[in-house]
């Protein structure tokens, strides 16, 4: 949407073609249906957060920054607030009202807006020595010279012996519907999305165009998605939030990941913003099962601090506190003012020390692995949930083959690409968004 607009304010005759019934179906369950538009941090506070190719995003980020959505929406009709973190909301908490100010700038500018219309893949013109030909990315029909640079091509399918110079010449010239129906165009950009959520419509459709057309994409897998839990005790306390602890991830005995924050304990495992920060440090694309959870040295293991304002000596000195004060009291009654009550059983399970045992019965031995315990309380992750679940796709376009200052692809002419479906991510806040409208409004901005 916010790619229509852009291209449509330099005068452009635009077509927004949609395979949905209706626009911005993805965005309306963002932010749990209340659209966590961007962050309103700073600019190094942007970078920082974007976890894959943020060097990449220089043009973009610095041609249509934070605040230039923010106006956009508020002049839009959209007023929106900030909460903690800097995450930037609607105030009314409705994402439909994000929806509905896009809506109304896309009628404004007369964009002609295509529902329930699937495109089902691109159209092509390739100038060769003069001549000229059509192809789609999926069939391609070759004349004269094309079909002799096809036939040396061999067994890897390329069409182009030296693909530099000949890439330079293929340009877009529209698109083709699932229906039959044809459009023509002098560009094309590519906003579809990744896999997650693929019941709002996105399947992957971008991706497959890509390669159609000659470009890279790298693997694919969910992003900001929770984990699953090896450990059985996890799933006892479903449905338990826990605010204000710590987290650090360890890959193959290599800590990759620490955060502060909020989690959920579920029935497969666990969940929550801190967790779904996390993932984003999960296992490495591309290098086999590494972090995988695995055994060996890919197993990843979470390490929970369920007091991270307390030092480990600090620590010990309040349970020594806690312990005087119910020194005749069961082991099992004693805990309350250190953990919710749900976790209180899992705990005294997992220290070893007998729940009937007195508190002044336990040793300083027993009581010191007890604090290493809540300070370094261990899961075993055995995986990701699935891009049913997840916020975003990690991976998607190479960009490599993309122009950062235009989005434009470097090997179709007038074929642009912006969004999730590029091999960008970023974590929890309102940053993937971003990605999303300064990618968007660029690649508009240069058709």
């Amino acid at each position: 949407m916010i790619a229509a607009v852009a291209a449509a304010d330099r005068g452009n005759s635009v077509y927004l073609i949609e395979k949905n019934e209706k626009l911005g179906k993805k965005l309306f369950i963002t932010g749990k249906g209340r659209c966590n538009v961007t962050n309103a941090g700073d600019m190094d506070t942007l970078f920082a957060n974007v976890r894959i190719n943020g060097k990449f995003l220089y043009s973009a980020f610095y041609e249509y920054d934070n605040l230039a959505i923010m106006d956009f929406l508020e002049q839009a009709g959209c007023p929106l607030k900030t909460e903690r973190g800097e995450r930037v909301f609607p105030r009314s908490d409705h994402s439909s009202d994000v929806i509905g100010a896009f809506q109304r700038e896309l009628k404004k500018r007369g964009v002609q807006v295509l529902l329930n219309a699937e495109v089902r893949e691109l159209i092509l013109e390739q100038r060769d020595s003069g001549e000229m030909r059509q192809e789609t990315g999926s069939a391609r029909q070759e004349t004269g010279r094309g079909r002799e640079e096809a036939n040396k091509a061999g067994e890897d399918g390329k069409t182009e012996r030296n693909p530099t110079r000949t890439a330079l010449q293929r340009r877009i010239a529209g698109v083709r519907l699932s229906d039959g129906r044809e459009l023509w165009a002098d560009s094309c950009i590519v906003c579809t999305g990744g896999l997650s959520y693929p019941a709002t419509g996105s399947t992957g459709d971008g991706y497959r165009f890509a390669e159609e057309t000659g470009h890279r994409v790298t693997e694919r897998v969910p992003g900001l998605v929770p984990f699953r839990i090896r450990e059985n005790w996890c799933s006892r306390l479903m449905g338990l939030s826990l605010r204000n602890v710590s987290l650090r991830m360890v890959c193959g005995g290599r800590e990759v990941y620490q955060g502060f924050g909020e989690m959920l304990f579920t029935h497969f495992g666990v969940s929550g913003p801190l967790i779904l920060s996390a993932s984003s440090f999960f296992g490495q694309r591309g290098k086999g099962k590494a972090g995988r959870g695995e055994k060996g040295e890919s197993q990843t293991v979470l390490y929970l601090d369920l007091k991270p304002a307390l030092e480990p000596e600090q620590l010990d000195r309040r349970l020594l506190r806690d312990f005087e004060e119910n020194k005749n009291r069961q082991f099992k009654n004693a805990l309350g003012g250190l953990f919710p009550a749900r976790l209180i059983p899992v705990m005294m399970e997992l220290s070893g020390i007998h729940p009937d045992k007195k508190v002044n019965e336990i040793t300083r031995e027993e009581r010191r692995a007890f604090g290493e315990l809540m300070k370094n309380l261990p899961m075993t992750v055995t995986g990701l949930r699935g891009f049913e679940e997840a916020i975003i796709t990690r991976g998607g376009i190479d960009v490599k083959e993309i122009n950062p200052s235009t989005m434009e692809s470097k090997k179709v002419r007038g074929l642009y690409f912006a969004g999730e479906v590029l091999d960008l991510d970023a974590l929890t806040g309102g940053f993937n968004l971003q990605i999303a409208w300064s990618t968007g409004h660029l690649a508009g901005s240069s058709v």
